[in-house]
């Protein structure tokens, strides 16, 4: 039997599937990256979610591993490119989180054009700012999904009952059938941008989507346009989309991740923005079907 190391918080579910599977568990949600290098240089699996980076020299040092899992979708924590060199299996659960991640973008969407937080924060400090504020309905607007994948078409589905135009972007298109299925348009980038009254990303980190959103693309959207971010920090550039909502060149924005975790600085200032700390995948449901679905895949591979 193997040895397999949990490196962050998977469900519990996960961890009671593990532990009865007859391999050694160990269980370290909150293990350091110095405890990552010795720990892993005689387990048979390595288990994590976003918190912990499985570099090169994990890798290496790893002379066991056989499966490295990310309980999640994306693996730009892990160091995939030194894995395949050694022969190690490399794999997530892409599905678990598709739902909730599309939820959580449409959450943000109705708290920026409502200004739901705004008017919370005032109300808590003593005020009734009922006059000052205006809200914006999504029935009968644009929403422009920039990478349409699963969570992308996923939050398709979600803004039907808001009869909304749907406007999709990506590099390589799903198949025709699975487009009709959510009733969008796929269209370049920069038609995408200048027609959205609502503008959604959902694109993993790569040299090609770095900053992918910056002045040029900023420049080119609505005045009352609002974008949600609940992809990769990296993919807009921050300090340029701070400016824009400063100025209001823009009209709010909505991020679940950020270039520096957790952020720092005037983003944190902005009336017109709505921060959650990276957590539109943390739900029980996705959580669960997360940690559930790695654990079940390593077993099976250290079978």
């Amino acid at each position: 039997m193997g040895k397999i190391l949990v490196c962050d918080s998977i469900a519990q579910e996960a961890v009671e599937m593990l532990k009865s599977s007859g391999h050694t568990l160990l269980y370290e949600p909150k293990i350091t990256p110095e405890e990552l290098l010795q720990r892993v240089v005689d387990v048979d699996a390595v288990i994590v979610r976003s918190r912990t980076h499985v570099t090169k020299e994990v890798v290496n040092a790893g002379v066991r591993l056989k499966v490295i899992a990310r309980a999640g979708v994306g693996l730009d924590n892990v160091d995939t490119e030194a894995a395949k060199a050694r022969g190690i299996q490399v794999i997530n659960s892409p599905d678990s989180l598709t739902n909730a991640v599309a939820e959580h973008a449409l959450a943000l969407f109705l708290n920026v054009a409502r200004q739901i937080s705004y008017a919370n924060r005032r109300m808590i400090e003593g005020e009734w700012p009922k006059s000052a504020l205006m809200g914006e309905e999504l029935t009968g607007k644009t929403m422009g999904i920039v990478g349409f994948g699963r969570i992308g078409r996923r939050l398709a589905q979600l803004c039907r009952p808001f009869n909304m135009t749907i406007l999709a972007y990506d590099v390589i298109p799903p198949p025709e059938e699975l487009i009709k299925t959510t009733g969008a348009k796929m269209v370049s980038l920069d038609e995408l941008l200048k027609a959205s009254d609502f503008i959604s990303i959902h694109v993993p980190a790569t040299p090609e989507t770095e900053k992918m959103i910056g002045e040029r693309e900023l420049s080119i959207m609505k005045p009352n346009a609002i974008i949600v971010n609940t992809s990769r920090g990296n993919v807009i550039d921050e300090p340029t989309l701070v400016a824009y909502l400063k100025s209001h060149k823009i009209k709010g924005a909505g991020l679940d991740v950020f270039a520096e975790e957790p952020p720092k600085g005037e983003i944190l200032t902005l009336d017109n923005i709505v921060l959650t700390p990276h957590i539109a995948g943390q739900t029980l449901e996705a959580q669960t079907s997360a940690g559930t679905s790695v654990a079940k895949r390593v077993l099976e591979l250290l079978s």
